[in-house]
């Protein structure tokens, strides 16, 4: 599940292909077999990605 800052959010329901990450930045790409996703990290705690591959 991806949260939106306005409280909205998405599932992602089909599996995750790759996550990318650009260097230096909290910026994260995340994509599945029909979607792809960018992800800004702006500050907060700290999060944990847990990606299961198979």
């Amino acid at each position: 599940m991806i949260e939106f800052p306005d409280g909205l959010h998405e599932y992602v329901t089909t599996p995750v292909r790759r996550i990318l990450r650009i260097c230096g930045h909290d910026v994260y790409y995340l994509q599945t077999a029909n979607s792809r996703y960018r992800l800004e990290v702006r500050g907060g705690d700290p999060v944990s990605l847990e990606v299961n591959a198979r």
